[in-house]
């Protein structure tokens, strides 16, 4: 059996994104997802922390994390 792999990914430093497309059971078409992964080094071995989103999620996402962004931005920190 063929490993499903990314239709293309995307790589800013220890994140990469993989673009993937999947057959949908029982059905004539595909459906296309994303896979968000950090890579982080604890005590020399590097473990990848994954994050699996549907289309529909990305845009979701992008918002919370840039209020995230903005809230950080605009207060002193303590």
């Amino acid at each position: 059996m063929e490993k499903n792999k990314p239709i293309q990914k995307f790589r800013s430093g220890t994140f990469e994104c993989a673009i993937w497309e999947n057959n949908v059971e029982g059905k004539e078409y595909k459906v296309r997802n994303l896979s968000l992964k950090k890579s982080i080094k604890k005590e020399d071995k590097w473990e990848d922390q994954v994050i699996n989103l549907r289309y529909q999620e990305i845009r979701r996402a992008i918002k919370v994390l840039e209020k995230a962004e903005d809230y950080l931005l605009t207060t002193p920190q303590k």
